[in-house]
């Protein structure tokens, strides 16, 4: 291992920029190029079909197959005439991943003719295997039969991959009996639900709003490591973190990375990749230094929801594989070094009307402040009130340790709103009463005679925030980046829809009652704002005295995935993405069981590569180094040189010995961990029995593992070391 370790690193050393060509002076030249997007659709598609596409598009109508036979024909004409051979459904099944399976255009006709076919019941439907995904219990392996269905809304693509190309068609993935097996088919049930219930409190505000549209700018973070060095640390290439690694003498402490100048090599990198993700009309405009070290960050402008969920995925298997091309690795493990920054996605999530109007941002007259106000309050009054299912969303294996450490947010799930909006709010919960002046406009006094005011931009940024305002849209910080965002949105959509049906009856109920309807929406925003207060936090979020207020203001500190998950299967949640028709209590168990089963196969993983490293890497190496200073101590004395010199060796060896005989009886402890928690038939059990006593023995062998990566000479260190890892570009 030690000579893999530096030939990996005399490699990594010879490495040079990969020259990048751009095929355009412009990005926007070539900007959705391999996409079949409605210029696409116009040039290929007969007008009257183009016309009832987009008409069935807007209106969330079925496509009829008439439409379904055209648009296949048209994508056929499009894709082969950029090259493509194949195509496939593109989906999400709960691995986390994408899943496609190539079918050719190339067929045989009834005289056994070749031909190239693409018929609408080929583009419409596709059958998978659904008991080979992970399912919950919802398929048995003799139960084979799931559809994948095209989703008219997320446009096709081509994927040129090693000179092939494929048209993939973005699809939801269901069981045969019709239950969800992916992260995109709940994501568009909770968009429609909330489509509905915004429309429905826009009608006080404005009659001619008919469409609100969730938007979404994904932020994505990431590491980089040369190939070569990645492949030489078998606790990366299995488990997409360093099981292992001594905090090098310089990590991020001297804030020098940040914002720095783009290393050469990685910059071909994001050249390149960027120039795929263009070409794909993934709208990408940022790109810099994260803080920790070989930490990198990338982002789009906003999109729709659901095509920027699509497209964060595809987004990350772009980066793999231009990676390859660079001899990069990426790193999208939630924590992939200790001490330093974890990596996440935020989440920028906002709503717009068809009247061009964004509903969290403040407008410049009162009645538009008065509608901001409106959705604002009834956000942060639906987080509070399922602040739980909101963590739950985000929960997996790797976010766990990211979570609470190195600018990451916390697991107390909380608001910021910034001082400015916080004494808006304070203001109105002191305000008994709002007398309102008569007059097209609504001017709130006494105190809210503020709200005109409100400005874009007018926080600060609270980097220890889960979910924080920032000026026109929430940014939900709290999401891994390996995850898929689907889950955390989906949970976000419902919450939200499920608060605003509730403040429309609430405010109705007053109207009834013969108030006014500015008045009755101020005084149920009031008592929203009162009842809410718990989860508005502005200060510093890894504090001990914040854990000390959240735990007396009531509010949860979940910090593992198994009691977080608790959240997905309570009669309260399961009647909330009932009452939407999101989740069906068979779904929501289910994928609960999958989460729990991930997240038992992760520890699992990780406990057996730390014992095998421990036992057949770590322990042997420092035997044999063991043994050389043992040579080194009788030679001396032989010498008659038992000095001080040869007692501070003698210590060294004693101390070896101690964390040798540390890591073997830890790694023993935690095989035996495993094996009781094995035979607990009970998902949940066996989920927490892997949390409190599996993964209870990390840290332990951990920490005697890198403390003897200071003693044993560099030479014969077998793992590619923090240093190496973080610091060679």
């Amino acid at each position: 291992m030690a000579i893999l370790r530096f030939k990996a690193l005399e490699l990594a050393d010879t490495r040079q920029p990969l020259p990048v060509f751009t095929s355009a002076e412009r990005r926007s030249d070539n900007f959705g190029k391999n996409v079949f997007n409605l210029d696409a659709m116009r040039a290929n598609m007969p007008g009257e079909y183009f016309k009832k596409l987009q008409n069935a598009i807007k209106q969330g109508a079925a496509v009829e197959r008439s439409v379904a036979d055209a648009v296949a024909a048209a994508m056929k004409t499009w894709a082969m005439a950029k090259g493509a051979t194949h195509y496939t459904h593109w989906f999400q099944p709960l691995t986390g991943s994408t899943a496609e399976k190539h079918d050719s255009f190339f067929d045989l006709n009834s005289d056994g003719r070749p031909i190239e076919n693409f018929k609408g019941s080929a583009l419409v439907q596709q059958e998978p295997d659904a008991s080979s995904f992970p399912n919950g219990g919802i398929r048995n392996t003799f139960e084979a039969r799931g559809y994948t269905a095209w989703d008219p809304t997320s446009p096709a693509f081509i994927i040129e991959t090693a000179g092939a190309k494929t048209l993939c068609i973005p699809t939801i993935f269901v069981a045969y009996t019709g239950e969800a097996l992916d992260y995109k088919a709940p994501l568009l049930k909770s968009l429609a639900a909330l489509e509905k219930a915004a429309v429905d409190v826009c009608q006080y505000f404005d009659k001619d709003v008919q469409r609100v549209n969730t938007t979404l700018g994904i932020e994505q973070e990431y590491f980089l490591v040369d190939k070569a060095l990645f492949n030489a640390r078998p606790d990366l290439v299995l488990t997409g973190r360093t099981l292992f690694g001594h905090a090098p003498a310089k990590g991020q402490q001297l804030e020098d990375h940040y914002f720095g100048s783009i290393p050469s090599r990685v910059h071909a990198f994001m050249l390149d990749f960027e120039e795929e993700a263009n070409k794909l009309g993934i709208p990408l405009r940022t790109r810099h230094n994260e803080v920790a070290p070989n930490q990198f960050e990338c982002a789009p402008t906003f999109e729709d929801a659901n095509l920027a969920v699509d497209h964060n995925q595809l987004l990350m298997d772009i980066m793999d594989r231009v990676a390859e091309k660079h001899d990069l690795k990426v790193l999208l493990h939630e924590k992939p070094f200790a001490g330093v920054n974890g990596s996440g996605k935020h989440n920028n999530w906002a709503m717009s009307t068809d009247t061009g109007v964004n509903l969290l941002a403040p407008g410049r007259k009162p009645k538009e402040n008065l509608q901001f106000l409106t959705f604002f309050v009834n956000v942060i009054k639906a987080v509070h009130t399922h602040g739980a299912l909101l963590r739950a969303s985000i929960a997996s294996a790797s976010n766990d340790h990211r979570l609470g450490a190195n600018e990451a947010p916390p697991a107390i799930m909380s608001v910021f709103v910034g001082s400015m909006l916080d004494s808006v709010l304070d203001e109105l919960e002191r305000t008994a009463k709002v007398p309102l002046d008569k007059g097209d406009n609504i001017y709130l006094k006494l105190g809210i005679d503020k709200i005109p005011a409100i400005l874009l931009d007018n926080t600060d940024r609270n980097r220890t925030s889960p979910f924080a305002f920032t000026g026109n849209k929430f940014e939900l910080r709290a999401v891994g980046s390996s995850a898929n965002c689907s889950s955390a949105m989906t949970t976000l959509n419902a919450v939200v829809a499920d608060q605003l049906i509730e403040f429309k009856k609430s405010v109705d109920e007053l109207i009834e009652q013969g108030k006014k309807k500015e008045v009755a929406i101020v005084d149920v925003l009031r008592e929203y704002v009162i009842s809410s207060k718990a989860i508005r936090f502005e200060g510093n979020g890894y504090s001990q005295e914040w854990e000390e207020e959240a735990a007396r203001r009531g509010l949860p500190n979940v910090r593992t995935t198994p009691q977080a998950l608790d959240a997905l299967v309570t009669a309260d949640a399961e009647a909330l993405f009932a009452r939407h028709g999101i989740f069906s209590t068979v779904e929501l168990h289910a994928r609960h069981e999958i989460l729990l089963e991930e997240y038992i196969k992760k520890i699992q993983i990780e406990g057996r590569t730390m014992g095998d490293l421990a036992i057949n890497h770590i322990i042997p190496t420092a035997v044999a180094y063991q043994t050389k200073l043992i040579e080194n101590v009788r030679g001396l004395r032989e010498l008659g040189l038992d000095d001080e010199h040869s007692q501070v060796t003698v210590d060294t060896i004693k101390a070896i010995s101690r964390h040798i005989s540390t890591i073997k009886t830890e790694v023993d402890a935690m095989t035996n961990s495993r094996k009781v928690a094995n035979k607990l038939e009970d998902t949940h059990a066996r989920a927490i029995a892997y949390c409190d006593t599996v993964k209870a023995h990390f840290d332990t062998i951990r920490r005697s593992t890198d403390k003897l990566e200071l003693m044993v000479a560099d030479e014969d260190w077998p793992l590619v070391k923090y240093r190496e890892l973080l610091f060679r570009h």
